[in-house]
């Protein structure tokens, strides 16, 4: 995937969860919104390089902010921060059928409702057969390891318990876990941040919920962000 026409600035601060505030190639201070609600503290450090993307429509919406955060450099390696991304970049994924195991699978519907929840796919093969999909985004990486998630997310557990229960009906359930630092080794899930989400996640793979922490390759170059698959990580409960 490649997201273009980026600008490079540098991070002064996060006024609130979904805003940071930037300074510019004049040195002006301004806004843009932050579309990842994670604590995100390794990440957003004082004077740290930022690309940001002009919105020329946010004047047709009640949005404050002319622009949207997309990544910020972090141990001289590129971490996407917007999750609007997410499915999009999960879309060429499994168009492109890199995930050999649900290659037989295409997408039926985004954003699909069950029971009391809203997953992010819907796929079907061939034969009618369905497998629910949640899309989950991963930036925060320890020594190799990649951990989700980085702040408690009780919606995140009511994803995962709800793809339990559809697993438990003999329906195919699969989490996607876009690992997006370069540095990723393996992927656990964060206990000592959310224990609840934790256990639900380790509940699920026990009951044969198919769980992708997908390795994400990111490059920036010539004003254009470059997000590649890499491989599937290895998991540790």
């Amino acid at each position: 995937m490649k997201i273009s026409n980026l600008i490079l600035v540098k991070f002064i601060s996060r006024p609130n969860r979904f805003t940071i505030k930037f300074k510019n190639e004049k040195n002006e201070t301004e806004l843009a919104h932050l579309h990842d609600p994670g604590r995100l503290k390794e990440l957003l450090v004082s004077n740290a390089d930022v690309l940001i993307k002009y919105v020329p429509t946010y004047k047709k919406t009640s949005r404050k902010t002319k622009y949207d955060v997309i990544a910020i450099k972090y141990q001289n390696e590129w971490v996407l921060l917007n999750s609007s991304y997410h499915n999009k970049l999960v879309s060429e994924i499994l168009t492109d059928k890199l995930i050999n195991e649900i290659e037989d699978f295409n997408i039926f519907k985004p954003e699909y409702s069950y029971g009391n929840s809203r997953l992010d796919f819907l796929l079907k093969d061939n034969k009618d057969n369905e497998l629910f999909l949640e899309v989950k985004g991963c930036t925060l990486v320890e020594k190799g390891i990649a951990k989700f998630p980085d702040a408690p997310t009780k919606r995140g557990k009511k994803h995962v318990d709800e793809l339990i229960k559809i697993r438990k009906k003999s329906l195919n359930a699969a989490i996607i876990i876009l690992v997006l630092q370069n540095n990723a080794k393996s992927f656990t899930p964060n206990y000592e941040t959310d224990k609840d989400f934790s256990d639900s996640l380790k509940e699920a793979y026990e009951n044969n919920v198919k769980i992708y922490p997908i390795h994400i390759k990111t490059e920036y170059k010539n004003n254009n962000l470059l997000l590649r698959y890499n491989k599937i990580l290895p998991i540790k409960f």
